[in-house]
């Protein structure tokens, strides 16, 4: 049996910035039956779950990540901690569109780590968020799979408040995210996005588009088939590619807006899930409200 392993350290008392909000939350799931539970939850600071929901069945925990100040600003750091034993699904999102606040300087942290134990499903879809003109931000996400666990994951950013007009002139966010299978790297990606910078309008970086998204599923039993489905399945609006890596599934996309993007993905996930997850994709009643 193939058992994740311990939460790493907490957070340290705010010390290197008094004035941001910092925060963690671990959160750890087991299969008990046929049901899967929360077995274990410890917070610090303003970032909290709601209480566990089912509308599945017993099988799947949707569960919904809340951060009260509704966004991350310059010295805030946050981390939240996923653990997933044999057999558990979960499906996290978030409550409305996140949000990355313009710095006068101290960057902002968002650092999300998940270990999904064999037979686990992790769906991680929170909804998009928006980088605000003059944001710092650094994003991390690391994601550790044991055996045939699988996971599925979106990411959709916004640069610049659009529908105001406005557009990421200055500011910052740098991205990392790092997906590994019993501990060989799967996916590894680096990079940033500077206000302002030559990448917002080359043709290999965003075109010109202020939303730039990514949809991932990794799986053992992600193939020639699946990816032939997804190719099946074009964006209404924007540009989107699909690509097929060993294990792994990628969907990119660059648009004008994110609800294009966010019914291109709901379509891509309702391709993926029954193959990869066992069964059908059923939308969280949040992204109704």
């Amino acid at each position: 049996m193939n058992a994740v392993s311990e939460f790493r350290a907490p957070l340290q008392d705010c010390c290197a910035d008094p004035g941001g909000w910092h925060a963690e939350l671990q959160l750890r799931y087991q299969r008990r039956g046929g049901r899967t539970v929360l077995a274990r939850h410890a917070h610090r600071g303003p970032l909290r779950v709601q209480r566990s929901l089912y509308p599945e069945g017993d099988a799947v925990c949707h569960t919904i990540l809340v951060h009260p100040p509704a966004g991350i600003a310059g010295g805030d750091a946050l981390r939240v901690d996923l653990a997933l034993e044999d057999g558990a699904h979960v499906l996290l999102t978030t409550p409305g569109a996140g949000k990355w606040y313009r710095s006068a300087g101290p960057r902002g942290r968002l650092e999300q780590r998940i270990e999904v134990a064999a037979g686990g499903v992790c769906e991680l879809l929170p909804q998009e968020s928006i980088v605000f003109d003059g944001a710092r931000g650094e994003l991390l996400t690391e994601v550790r799979l044991h055996g045939d666990a699988c996971f599925i994951g979106s990411e959709m950013l916004c640069f610049g408040r659009t529908a105001s007009g406005e557009r990421f002139g200055h500011g910052e966010l740098a991205l990392c995210t790092r997906i590994e299978r019993d501990g060989r790297p799967l996916w590894l990606e680096r990079g940033g996005v500077v206000g302002g910078g030559a990448l917002l309008q080359a043709s290999v970086g965003l075109q010109g588009q202020p939303v730039s998204a990514s949809f991932v599923v990794a799986s053992p039993r992600c193939d020639a088939g699946l990816l032939a489905a997804w190719r099946d399945v074009a964006p209404v609006a924007g540009e989107g590619g699909v690509t097929l890596l060993p294990g792994l599934l990628v969907a990119r996309w660059l648009g004008p807006a994110c609800e294009p993007g966010r019914e291109w993905f709901a379509r891509l996930w309702a391709s993926a899930r029954p193959a990869v997850g066992g069964r059908a994709a059923q939308a969280p009643r949040i992204w109704n409200t």
